[in-house]
C-alpha cells in the first residue's frame, strides 16, 4: 500500500501540473476562438482521439501481465510493438473513412477536413502505451510523470503562440499535434534508457503461442478502451451531430472541468493494476481500501463543483459558456462514480476477467449512445450529461456485482483443496469393513 500511494502521488502530481496547463490552454482557446470555432476545434480533437482509441490496443496492460514473470518483458514488448504497428494501419483506414463521411454527420466545414485527417494520422503515429507499460512494469512512475508533463507544457506554449500568431482552429490543432509528437518521443526516450528494445522479438505470434488466452485478453482490453473513448469522445461528436458545433464546444468545456475526476480515476487505475498483478493475495483488500478513499474524494469533488463551478466557467471560458454550469455539475457526479469504479475494474483485469469488465461497460455505454439524441432534445447539454451519468452508474454497479462473484470463486478455490485432504484423512482412519457375505 505504501508503494501504491507513492505511485499515485507521482501520478497525481503530474495530473496537477496537467490540470493547471489545461486551464491555461482552455482559457486561451475559448477566448481566442469563440463558442462556434471552439466547437469545431473540439470536434476535430475528439475525432482524432476517437480514431486512435478505437485502433489502439492497451499494450501497457500486456507488458504488465506477461512481462512481470518469466524471462522479462522482451517478448511482451515485441508483441506490444507489433500491435502498435497494426493499430497505425487500422487507424489510418478508419480515419480515411470517418473524414470522408464527416460532412454527412458532423458540422465541419470543407476547409477543415484535411486538417482533421492530418491530426488523426499524427495521433496514431504518437501512440505511446508501450513505453508507458515498460515504465509502469518497473514502477518508474516518477520518470513517467516527468515525461508525460511534456504534453501539457507543449500544449500551453503552443496555445499561446497560436493565440498570438495564428488565432484560428488550424493554429490550435497544430499546437495539439505538436504536443502529441513531443510526449511520445519523451516517453520512448526514458523507457528505452534502461530497457533495451530487441527488434527481433517483434511478433504477433510468440506471446499467443505461449499464452492461449492472449488474443481474448488483447481484444477484451482493446474493446474496453474503445468503450472508454465512446463514453467521452464519441459523446462529444454526437453532441455536435445532434446539437451543432456550439453545443459540442460548450459540452467539451463542461466535460473538461466537470469530469476531472475521470482523469483521477484513470490515474488510480494505472497505479493499482501493477500492484494487483504482483500481489494477488491482498488484491481484494487493496481494492476495498481504494474504493473507500474514492467515495470520500468523490463527494468532496462534487461539492467543489457545486460551489466553485459557476465561477470557474465565468473565469476560464467566455460568458457564452456560462449556460453549461449544470451540465458540468452532473458530469462531476459521473466522474465521482467513475472514481469509485476505477479500482474495481482494475481488479477484474488483473484477475484475467478483462472480458467481464468489457461486457459490464458495453451495455450502459451503448444505452447512453442510443438515448443521447432524445436526451439532447429533452434538455440540451444537461440531457447529454445525464446520459453520461446513467452510463457510469450502471457500469459501476455491474463491476461491483462482478467483483462479488469473483470473490465467491476465490473462496471456493481456496477452501476446497484444504477441505478435501481433511475428508480423506477421516476416511482413511475409519476401519475397513468387509462387505457382507452373500
Amino acid at each position: 500500500m505504501k508503494r501504491l500511494f507513492q505511485n499515485i502521488g507521482w501520478l497525481l502530481g503530474g495530473r496537477g501540473f496537467n490540470a493547471v496547463m489545461s486551464l491555461l490552454y482552455l482559457y486561451l482557446a475559448t477566448h481566442t476562438l469563440g463558442l462556434e470555432n471552439f466547437g469545431f476545434f473540439a470536434i476535430i480533437v475528439a475525432l482524432g482521439q476517437t480514431v486512435t482509441g478505437l485502433a489502439n490496443f492497451q499494450t501497457w496492460q500486456f507488458i504488465i501481465r506477461w512481462g512481470a514473470n518469466g524471462d522479462g518483458p522482451a517478448e511482451a514488448t515485441g508483441f506490444a510493438i507489433a500491435l502498435d504497428l497494426l493499430s497505425v494501419m487500422m487507424g489510418a483506414v478508419i480515419a480515411a473513412l470517418v473524414v470522408w463521411t464527416a460532412q454527412l454527420w458532423l458540422p465541419l466545414p470543407d476547409e477543415l477536413l484535411w486538417l482533421t485527417f492530418g491530426y488523426c494520422i499524427v495521433s496514431l503515429l504518437s501512440i505511446r502505451t508501450t513505453p508507458t507499460g515498460l515504465l509502469r512494469l518497473r514502477f518508474k512512475f516518477a520518470t513517467a510523470t516527468g515525461a508525460e508533463a511534456v504534453q501539457p507544457a507543449i500544449r500551453a506554449a503552443g496555445a499561446l503562440l497560436a493565440a498570438l500568431f495564428l488565432p484560428t482552429v488550424a493554429g490550435f490543432i497544430i499546437a495539439w499535434a505538436a504536443a502529441e509528437v513531443a510526449v511520445a518521443i519523451a516517453l520512448w526516450y526514458v523507457a528505452t534508457r534502461d530497457e533495451r528494445i530487441d527488434l527481433s522479438r517483434i511478433s504477433l505470434t510468440r506471446i499467443p503461442a505461449r499464452h492461449p488466452d492472449a488474443w481474448r485478453f488483447v481484444w477484451s482490453t482493446n474493446m474496453s478502451g474503445s468503450l472508454s473513448i465512446a463514453g467521452k469522445q464519441v459523446i462529444i461528436l454526437l453532441v455536435g451531430t445532434f446539437g451543432g458545433a456550439a453545443l459540442a464546444g460548450g459540452f467539451r468545456v463542461a466535460a473538461q472541468l466537470g469530469q476531472a475526476l475521470v482523469t483521477l480515476a484513470q490515474t488510480i487505475s494505472k497505479a493499482i493494476l501493477p500492484e494487483l498483478v504482483h500481489d494477488e493475495k491482498n488484491a481484494l483488500e487493496m481494492t476495498r481500501r481504494m474504493a473507500n478513499i474514492a467515495v470520500i474524494a468523490g463527494v468532496l469533488a462534487v461539492v467543489m463543483a457545486l460551489v466553485f463551478g459557476r465561477w470557474g466557467l465565468a473565469t476560464i471560458a467566455e460568458d457564452d459558456f456560462s449556460g453549461f454550469y449544470w451540465a458540468m455539475v452532473i458530469l462531476s457526479i459521473a466522474g465521482a462514480v467513475e472514481l469509485v469504479g476505477a479500482s474495481l475494474e482494475s481488479l477484474l483485469v488483473s484477475a484475467g476477467r478483462a472480458h467481464t469488465a468489457f461486457i459490464v461497460r458495453a451495455v450502459p455505454t451503448v444505452l447512453a449512445l442510443v438515448f443521447l439524441s432524445a436526451a439532447i432534445d429533452w434538455n440540451g447539454a444537461k440531457g447529454a450529461a445525464f446520459a453520461v451519468l446513467g452510463s457510469s452508474s450502471l457500469a459501476v454497479i455491474g463491476l461491483y456485482v462482478a467483483i462479488l462473484n469473483l470473490r465467491e470463486i476465490k473462496i471456493v478455490v481456496q477452501t476446497e483443496p484444504e477441505a478435501r485432504p481433511e475428508r480423506l484423512k477421516v476416511d482413511e482412519a475409519q476401519p475397513k469393513i468387509a462387505p457382507p457375505a452373500e
